[in-house]
């Protein structure tokens, strides 16, 4: 059998993006696999996702944790107990600080709701990021998968998928048509990134 690579999803809410990969995930031909599923929110319906298809999901609740350090510590412990090559972060509502993500370096991928470097940083996320650009009277928007840094939405892109705004948008509409193309790119980075290390791998 074909070596896959090892994925974490950390999620805070239903897990759209989860399920997209899940589903990516099924097709035999697909490079990677979901090995855990962490939420930080015990409630997210993300979690009973990956339980109907049989993968590990916990809940570290940041509410428990006295410090980030502290509810990093308990993270990066439970990453530890699964076979990890890459962390996708799919709704996560937490930032990460440099220490932990020097910890996994060029190991963490995000997803954004708009084309980066526009509409990005600190304070833009959700519904945020939307009435941005419907503020700003842009005529187009979409979603970005990009590697994690630091600095909050400027590692390097990997994938972008662009949606027109219309006249008439609202934010929900706006961003539904956003999360579509997000359910679609984000299998598709996963799959490059998956295939570029294992070829690594093979030639090391």
């Amino acid at each position: 059998m074909t070596q896959k690579l090892n994925l974490a999803v950390l999620i805070s809410g239903s897990g759209s993006n989860l399920q997209a990969l899940i589903d990516a995930c099924k097709a035999p031909d697909y490079p990677a696999q979901i090995n855990i599923v962490i939420s930080n929110r015990p409630d997210a319906y993300g979690l009973e996702r990956a339980k109907k298809e049989g993968i590990p999901a916990i809940a570290i609740d940041h509410k428990d944790y006295t410090s980030r350090a502290a509810f990093e510590a308990a993270l990066q412990n439970a990453l530890e107990q699964h076979p990890v090559d890459l962390i996708c972060l799919a709704g996560f509502m937490r930032i990460l600080t440099a220490e932990f993500i020097e910890k996994w370096p060029h190991k963490i991928i995000n997803t954004h709701p708009a084309l980066l470097p526009k509409f990005g940083g600190k304070g833009m996320y959700g519904e945020h990021v939307h009435q941005a650009v419907l503020n700003a009277g842009e005529t187009e928007s979409g979603a970005s998968i990009h590697y994690v840094i630091p600095e909050v939405d400027q590692g390097p892109l990997i994938l972008q998928q662009s949606v027109p705004v219309r006249p008439n948008d609202t934010i929900e509409t706006l961003s539904a048509r956003v999360i579509d193309q997000e359910h679609i790119i984000y299998p598709r980075a996963v799959r490059l990134i998956a295939k570029e290390k294992l070829k690594q791998q093979k030639q090391a």
